[in-house]
């Protein structure tokens, strides 16, 4: 069994068994799951999974440096690329984002050294009974969004960083019913 969010679509399997709450590291991953959960606002989740290769290939391979670098005329190519969620501010937050997601990375030695620290380098594993006892959001997920809010990041709620905390595997929530919270259980620290 599966957690109840995971519909049969092929794109929602493959990321419920493969990626979602895996303890992530690569800063170039972190960034992409981060774009992905802001740029999933206000929309389905499989809508943007459905969309991610070609944000991959728009994105530059979520290279933050490179995305850093974006211009105006950038920004209006994406605009008119109908095989990605045009959304200007979904967009122009991400450029900015990127540049500071460049700034935590030189300062903390990598951003994975940043998001980690704040759960001590552990995962916090929950394994709810079931789906509506998941949270939308916590304190980790509100101390995590004040601080990059503070940073400048946009599209940084608590609901957004609660995701996205789910997504990096820094919170295991997959249900206790789910194969996968039995496979991913004995995780409980970061590399």
């Amino acid at each position: 069994m599966r957690c109840a969010w995971c519909t049969n679509d092929p794109l929602y399997l493959r990321y419920h068994d493969e990626e979602w709450g895996v303890p992530h590291y690569d800063d170039i991953l972190l960034f992409e799951m981060l774009v992905l959960e802001m740029m999933q606002a206000g929309l389905s989740f499989l809508t943007v999974l459905k969309k991610r290769e070609r944000f991959r290939e728009v994105f530059e391979g979520f290279d933050p440096e490179r995305i850093a670098m974006f211009t105006g005329d950038k920004v209006e190519q994406l605009m008119s690329d109908e095989g990605i969620i045009r959304n200007r501010k979904k967009i122009l937050a991400t450029i900015e984002n990127a540049k500071l997601y460049r700034e935590i990375q030189q300062s903390m030695g990598g951003f994975s050294n940043y998001l980690w620290s704040f759960t001590g380098a552990r995962v916090i594993s929950r394994r709810a009974d079931q789906e509506g006892m998941v949270p939308s959001r916590t304190e980790l997920s509100d101390r995590l969004s004040q601080d990059l809010k503070k940073r400048g990041f946009t599209f940084v709620g608590s609901t957004i960083c609660y995701a996205y905390l789910q997504a990096t595997g820094v919170v295991m929530d997959h249900t206790a019913h789910c194969f996968r919270a039995c496979e991913l259980g004995s995780i409980s620290s970061a590399q």
